[in-house]
């Protein structure tokens, strides 16, 4: 499979950054620095796959039914990253290319954690550059939880793609549904929970909810929450009833409609859009081949080229079937369910600590 490789030195790849986030920008600039960008993305899936088919191998021992994805990051997300931290140029970005392995519970959570993290993993060929353990040591002030490595590549014999840094998330489905319900509310509402922003009401509901599962896990909670169950339930039904949280996750995927082209039984890349004002969501499907690749790259970046300053929400992933693919990037459908059962049980008061052993 012939992969795309990097066509550009950094120096070229940090003024495309600059250019995108910068307002008087022409649209002649504009495009070319897009075609930068997205040279410099798609060179992120060489080594992004071969640290997939790891965490894939790993992560099958420990959970067999463990569900691993991958993606390439999306332009309105390095947009927001290179606005939102000073200093920061394109190439130093970490997690362009990222995938994740989302396992049942804590005990597969920490077997898995302790390979990535163990000497004999920081030995190999590829470097450690970074952890963040958001899990064990403690969650976001938002209640975000999960464990973030970055790697860098690194390979005797495909140099081009040396100093590459790939993200490798690890989490537990219950962890994975808590982001799940987050994103979703970000994208229907126009929030920006994930990182910290909207409304106080919305933030604190998370942050209790993010507690809950912390003691079931058994896990530190998120500073300034009770570590008493009983204490968190009481803020979270107010909060609830004020919000109307369950009817709305509820109400966002029952009104979705679908759309999907390209079936490939062995699965490939998938580019999802989800558009919250039309309440729509659309799937293509591309054969993992190089025109496959290639294809979809084209038009990932064309379709946030034509989306740039909507609500819609583009990403290109890689997933094995259809049915996994729901399963792994749920916001894309809107789809709380694990996260509403969780909320249901903690207001009805029928939640034990137990639940999630």
């Amino acid at each position: 499979m012939a992969w795309s490789k990097p066509e550009y030195s950094k120096r070229a790849v940090n003024r495309a950054g600059e250019a995108l986030v910068r307002n008087e920008c022409s649209d002649e600039e504009l495009n070319h620095a897009l075609l930068v960008i997205n040279n410099w993305r798609t060179s992120h899936q060489f080594p992004l796959n071969t640290f997939q088919i790891r965490l894939r191998r790993e992560a099958k021992k420990i959970d067999e039914n463990c569900l691993i994805g991958q993606r390439i990051k999306r332009l309105s997300s390095i947009k927001s990253k290179l606005e939102r931290i000073q200093g920061l140029n394109l190439a130093q970005i970490q997690d362009i290319g990222g995938c994740r392995a989302i396992v049942n519970n804590m005990a597969a959570l920490q077997t898995l954690s302790e390979i990535y993290t163990s000497r004999s993993s920081r030995g190999l060929k590829h470097t450690l550059f970074s952890m963040n353990d958001y899990v064990f040591n403690q969650p976001r002030f938002t209640g975000y939880r999960s464990m973030h490595l970055v790697y860098k590549y690194q390979s005797d014999k495909s140099q081009i793609y040396n100093s590459l840094k790939i993200e490798i998330q690890l989490r537990t489905l219950v962890q994975h549904a808590w982001a799940t319900a987050v994103e979703t509310i970000d994208s229907f509402t126009d929030q920006n929970l994930k990182l910290g922003g909207g409304e106080q009401d919305w933030r604190r509901f998370f942050a209790l909810m993010s507690s809950v599962i912390a003691l079931k896990e058994g896990t530190p909670v998120v500073p300034d929450t009770s570590r008493n169950l009983e204490m968190l339930r009481n803020e979270i039904i107010i909060l609830e009833d004020k919000l109307d949280v369950i009817s709305l996750l509820e109400g966002f995927s029952a009104t979705l409609e679908f759309t999907s082209q390209g079936e490939y039984s062995k699965g490939g890349y998938f580019l999802l859009r989800l558009d919250p004002i039309e309440k729509m969501v659309s799937i293509n499907q591309y054969p993992r081949t190089a025109k496959g690749l290639q294809s979809a790259s084209k038009h990932y970046l064309n379709e946030e080229r034509l989306n740039r300053h909507s609500q819609k929400n583009i990403v290109l992933v890689t997933s094995d079937t259809l049915d996994t693919l729901r399963l792994t990037y749920p916001n894309y459908y809107a789809d709380t369910n694990r996260f509403t059962s969780i909320l249901k049980e903690v207001v009805s008061g029928t939640t034990q600590l137990s639940l999630f052993d």
